[in-house]
């Protein structure tokens, strides 16, 4: 057995401390179409309570395979579209016409609808010069975002943020820093992602997974906090914030 292994089996939730448990609700779901519903319905009423509130309102999506499907049918709900501002909460530094364009995806989905859709990674070759475009740009934009939608990897990465020469800054660089560019270890794409501070400024917070496996490293990454090696941990560690995580079986 593996420490990961050992250490998820012998971790339990109830070790959490109360007030950072206080602050995460839990939602699992068997069937994908009620997690779905469910979803779908919970970031809609956040929108809505934005524009109440406010006027408007500002979303982080992500545009992972997994988060397609609730994307989709999120586009199809009655909202005022028009007052809504997407951005992505990360993005490879590829062409706009790249199949892996995130701002694409969102785009093709939300912008008939109505709402403005918006890069975060500019035209741009050097990742370190469009982290710092991107980071300008949302510094003269809308702040602070209503909802970011967050998801994670097996190793615990999240937002684009992941094992990389830049990713102490994503998670620990100036506080008033909202965007940075990453060249993942191994990888030959850069990326433009939010970071950390950016982020725990979100209004709300929803995190979707995908099967036990997945929560039970999340559930040992909140318990590790600050002292944890993967970025969902560090961004927990500092989250003040509702927090929604839905589980899909």
């Amino acid at each position: 057995m593996s420490k990961l292994e050992d250490a998820l089996e012998n971790f339990d939730l109830d070790d959490l401390p109360e007030e950072e448990e206080s602050m995460l609700e839990w939602w699992d779901f068997d069937d994908h179409a009620e997690m779905v519903d469910a979803v779908v319905g919970d970031i809609q009423f956040i929108i809505e309570s934005a524009l109440d509130a406010r006027g408007d309102a500002l979303l982080a999506l992500p545009a992972s395979d997994e988060a397609m499907p609730l994307l989709e049918a999120l586009a199809e709900k009655p909202i005022k579209w028009k007052y809504v501002t997407i951005i992505p909460t990360d993005d490879w530094l590829v062409p706009l016409d790249d199949p892996r364009s995130h701002v694409k995806k969102l785009a093709q989905l939300f912008l008939t609808r109505g709402a403005r859709v918006l890069p975060l990674a500019p035209d741009q070759d050097d990742y370190q010069i469009a982290g710092a475009a991107a980071d300008a740009r949302l510094q003269d934009g809308k702040w602070p975002p209503d909802l970011v939608w967050l998801g994670m990897g097996a190793d615990g990465s999240t937002a684009g943020i992941m094992e990389s020469a830049d990713m102490e800054e994503a998670l620990d660089g100036p506080p008033e820093k909202r965007a940075v560019g990453l060249l993942p270890d191994g990888g030959d794409t850069p990326l433009v992602t939010l970071t950390k501070a950016a982020i725990c400024e979100a209004r709300t917070v929803i995190v979707q997974l995908k099967g036990a496996a997945s929560q039970s490293l999340l559930e040992m990454e909140i318990e590790q906090g600050a002292t944890s090696m993967a970025p969902i941990g560090r961004i927990f560690a500092d989250l003040a914030v509702p927090v929604d995580i839905y589980v899909e079986n």
